[in-house]
């Protein structure tokens, strides 16, 4: 990876990896603010103002958005998660210009227009209907409410319907206004680029942004707890959640391989023991799902509800099993996945900002 920074003198940092044998470039701009800083009243805020974002500009309509980037067969799309928010486009080498031109003008000049407000919450409440049809996306949410009860991090990231419809055009130029900045921010790019010639393109672009964030995060302190939640599925789907590490936690890359012998594939011992010698269930694996700040482990299967009264113990026996030993061949088999996956998503340009992004929004480097 050959990596290059630069911090603007308005505090946007600007960051790239040059891949010279490929013929594409994803840049993305990475903003520091997620669910997690919203106030209970705001819930949902961050998401629906990364949807509004598309909704045009002062020189460009949402269909212009769309339309100059597919034109040169480009694809832009933006996310949300509980500590960043991503506004990203996967372009032509030769058309990185226009994908920083069209960032910087979402997330400087957005307009949001009133009617594009009122179309927008009917999208986002089709949003939140789809999840809650999902049970993944359900038991994921609820272990979230249980392991930080009452608080920013435990709220679900595409808030609730009612609040939904609450929302104004004041509140989310109030919000971009508070959490937006360019001190908060990155553009970072990933592909066949020349690192300066990107950072002139951001200094020309991202001109307007305001430098120091006026609100910060709540601290996320883990309280854990049971939510359950009655639905006519023909499974039950559970997840047992844990209080995790933080990114920077020393024991960060050893709980990763501890959760990839756990259950990270086929040949681990929750696949191994749940479902190939006893049937109990289609899917269930482990995972650490880590914050600025902390964390969460969790482990998540479905299974028949005749079945959840064996289910259960199986698992927790294979966490004592655990603790008590491990071999150096599963252990060597773990860290061989998560060094596979790794370069394996390094021959992507998309995987590869994501990674530089991450970097730059935690660790800020």
């Amino acid at each position: 990876m050959s990596v290059e920074v630069t911090r603007l003198k308005n505090g946007l940092r600007v960051v790239s990896d040059r891949i010279a044998n490929v013929e594409t470039v994803t840049v993305g701009a990475w903003v520091d603010v997620g669910s997690r800083f919203e106030q209970e009243e705001e819930n949902g805020l961050s998401h629906m103002l990364e949807h509004m974002a598309f909704k045009g500009t002062e020189k460009r309509s949402a269909y212009d958005i769309a339309e100059q980037i597919e034109d040169v067969g480009g694809y832009l799309n933006a996310y949300t998660s509980r500590e960043h928010t991503t506004y990203y486009a996967r372009l032509l080498k030769e058309d990185l210009e226009l994908g920083v031109d069209v960032l910087g003008d979402i997330l400087q000049h957005s307009i949001f227009d009133e009617g594009e407000l009122e179309r927008e919450r009917g999208v986002i409440i089709q949003e939140i209907g789809q999840a809650e049809d999902t049970p993944d996306d359900v038991v994921f949410d609820l272990m979230q409410q249980a392991a930080y009860h009452d608080q920013p991090m435990g709220r679900p990231i595409l808030g609730t319907i009612d609040l939904i419809n609450q929302f104004s055009r004041n509140d989310l130029t109030g919000y971009m206004a508070d959490h937006y900045k360019s001190e908060q921010m990155a553009v970072v790019a990933a592909g066949n680029l020349d690192h300066d010639k990107l950072a002139a393109m951001v200094e020309k672009y991202f001109s307007d942004l305001d430098f120091k964030r006026t609100k910060n995060k709540q601290t996320a302190i883990y309280t854990g707890g049971e939510k359950r939640t009655e639905r006519d599925l023909e499974q039950v789907n559970l997840l047992f959640g844990f209080d995790g590490i933080s990114y920077s936690d020393p024991d960060y890359f050893a709980s990763q391989v501890m959760s990839m012998v756990l259950g990270g594939g086929m040949s681990s011992r929750l696949f191994q023991e749940v479902r190939e010698k006893r049937g109990l269930v289609y899917s269930i694996y482990s995972y650490m799902g880590s914050y600025v700040d902390g964390g969460t482990f969790g482990i998540h299967a479905g299974t028949g509800e005749d079945q959840v009264g064996e289910l259960v113990p199986v698992i927790a026996s294979e966490f004592h099993k655990l603790a008590e030993y491990t071999d150096e061949q599963e252990v060597n088999r773990a860290k061989a996945q998560l060094k596979a996956g790794l370069l394996m998503s390094l021959e992507s340009t998309t995987s590869r900002m994501e990674q530089l992004g991450r970097q730059q929004m935690i660790f800020g480097r």
